[in-house]
């Protein structure tokens, strides 16, 4: 077996390699992402063979980078690393309280960031079961999260908001009915919906990014519901695709959870 030594000075060179040729800024958020505990969780990772390897950057995003890994078997995975800074618990903090399926998180900052990836997994789960396309979750542990990885050997799957659409009306449709039937099916509220958090990849759009969604009986659900239709509304008129009222897709929605109840 490959000893702890080998495998963090493995982990500090690769970290190394990414912060070569980056701005100071990039080079800041790396080794913020990149700290002690992060590293021995990945060491955890790869001892106990569900990592093989860590690659490049994929994405950057306001709570977390993702980086390319490979299992053993090289098949490709996404490796999501949470920052554990003072910004990060700012702006996910709203989205942890009153969720009942974390009352009982308290302590530091570092605590709460744990339950963040924790209520990540739990939340691509609940979408997976729904049947509602997300990356697969696979593991989690502490900050770090590995889950399906979308794309193909060329390159990650691009934004939503960087395609050209084929059939707005037909991605349209899709999008929204991550809204409509996360609600009635998986029983959350995406809470971010937007072009930014929709992956396109084989002309299917997937809903990614689902740290901050909650129950549909958290007491901001509603109010996240119509930020969500908004902002999709909003990006597909954009696309002049033919939008639905939003009042429409909210009273449809709502009914839809009552009637199942």
């Amino acid at each position: 077996m490959t000893s702890y030594e080998e495998v963090y000075a493995y982990l500090e060179r690769r970290v190394d390699a990414l912060k070569t040729d980056k701005s100071g800024d990039e080079k800041s958020t790396l080794a913020e992402v990149f700290d002690a505990q992060t590293l021995m969780t990945i060491y955890d990772f790869m001892t106990s063979g569900l990592i093989e390897h860590v690659g490049y950057p994929i994405s950057t995003g306001k709570e977390g980078n993702v980086f390319y890994a490979e299992d053993s078997d090289g098949e490709p995975m996404a490796l999501k690393i949470f920052r554990t800074s003072t910004s990060t618990f700012k702006r996910i903090n709203k989205y942890i309280e009153g969720d009942p399926r974390f009352n009982d998180v308290k302590g530091n900052r570092r605590k709460l960031i744990y339950a963040w990836t924790r209520k990540e997994f739990s939340n691509l789960n609940r979408y997976w079961n729904a049947g509602i396309p997300v990356p697969e979750p696979i593991h989690f542990k502490k900050n770090c999260l590995i889950m399906e990885y979308i794309g193909d050997e060329n390159s990650p799957a691009p934004q939503l908001r960087n395609c050209a659409l084929e059939d707005p009306d037909e991605t349209y449709d899709e999008v929204i009915s991550f809204a409509i039937d996360g609600f009635k099916d998986a029983h959350l509220v995406h809470g971010d919906l937007s072009e930014y958090n929709v992956l396109m990849f084989d002309g299917e759009p997937i809903l990614i990014d689902c740290g901050q969604a909650v129950t549909s009986d958290h007491f901001n659900a509603k109010d996240f519901l119509r930020r969500d239709i908004e902002n999709i509304n909003r990006f597909f008129k954009s696309r002049d695709a033919d939008i639905i009222d939003i009042e429409v897709i909210m009273e449809e929605t709502l009914n839809k959870d009552s009637d199942d109840e």
